[in-house]
């Protein structure tokens, strides 16, 4: 999850909670999204879902794809598809270093935050991550368990 700034803008959109346990996260950006302004609307609203989009970098340019924002229906006539494609805004190097990890070295672009930064802007953290096979996924889910014996044990003995 971002880091919570003393900021009354500040509001978490949508999570992908799944992300980091199906990936091994390398590092994160945070990156812009262009967006209508039915959207925005439902965003505040709080209507939506990352959980199964990705990004990809395609002409140049960097794309969030198959993220769900609902309809705003005050906004029936000029609304929005709900699943569209959405550009993401990051600059140069970035980008070249986003393609690069993604074509060199068979990594994935995933959403793991959407959110109205401090200044009420909303916003996208990305990460660079590399599928976990089903045992690197078991080991993940071992350490967390015993890490959580042994707070438990921590406690009965103080």
């Amino acid at each position: 999850m971002a880091k919570q700034p003393d900021s009354p803008n500040y509001k978490v959109i949508a999570e992908n909670r799944r992300a980091r346990y199906d990936y091994a996260i390398e590092n994160d950006l945070e990156v812009g999204i262009m967006l209508m302004g039915s959207e925005v609307k439902s965003l505040r609203s709080g209507q939506s879902n990352i959980a199964e989009s990705y990004a990809s970098v395609e002409n140049g340019e960097l794309w969030l794809t198959n993220a769900y924002i609902a309809r705003y229906d005050p906004a029936k006539t000029w609304g929005h598809e709900e699943r569209r494609r959405r550009k993401l805004l990051v600059s140069r190097r970035e980008l070249a270093r986003l393609w690069n990890a993604t074509q060199r070295e068979g990594m994935t672009i995933v959403p793991l935050v959407m959110y109205f930064n401090h200044r009420g802007l909303v916003k996208l953290k990305i990460a660079l991550g590399k599928g976990k096979k089903n045992v690197d996924k078991r080991a993940t889910e071992a350490k967390r368990d015993w890490d959580r014996q042994k707070q438990r044990l921590l406690r009965q003995n103080s």
